[in-house]
């Protein structure tokens, strides 16, 4: 049987809500994506139909998630989509989930800042320990370290 792989562009519409599990760590978040057409009757955008997706991160995935998105946020998701019927209080529900491989901010709709996370450092937060990358130069052209005080000299004379 093959997986039906999918990439979903849409808003985060649910906060994340991050488990510790036996298995593992997982967040959970619901996706809406909203297909948007332009009218040229009207001459303007116009919202169709919303799907929302339930998307499930695991590992390492899911606790940089937790860390990473807020309601609102435009997102680009990749994964496993599995499509699940089932009765509940006599009612028949479908659902999609996303089993999710990847998750990113839309950078076409905004910036974002990448922090790579440390093992053991949920969501990329720094330990303290993290080097300063704040450098001058010096004349001579090598980097000072921080704190350290550059003296001025002449240039070498050419003869």
């Amino acid at each position: 049987m093959s997986e039906t792989t999918v990439t979903v562009v849409g808003n985060v519409a649910t906060t994340p809500v991050y488990r510790e599990l036996p298995k593992g760590p997982v967040a959970r978040f619901r996706l809406a994506a909203t297909a948007r057409r332009f009218d040229r009757v009207r001459n303007e955008w116009v919202d169709g139909h919303t799907n929302f997706f339930t998307v499930w991160a695991w590992g390492a995935l899911g606790t940089n998630v937790q860390g990473s998105l807020s309601i609102g946020e435009p997102v680009l998701v990749q994964g496993r989509l599995r499509v699940r019927d089932e009765e509940r209080g006599g009612q028949h529900w479908t659902s999609a989930d996303i089993q999710a491989s990847a998750v990113g901010h839309d950078l076409s709709r905004g910036t974002t800042a990448f922090r790579r996370a440390r093992q053991g450092r949920p969501g990329g937060q720094p330990d303290g320990d993290e080097p300063s990358f704040e450098i001058d130069a010096q004349a001579d052209g090598e980097p000072k370290e921080q704190g350290e005080q550059s003296e001025r000299r002449e240039p070498a004379a050419v003869g």
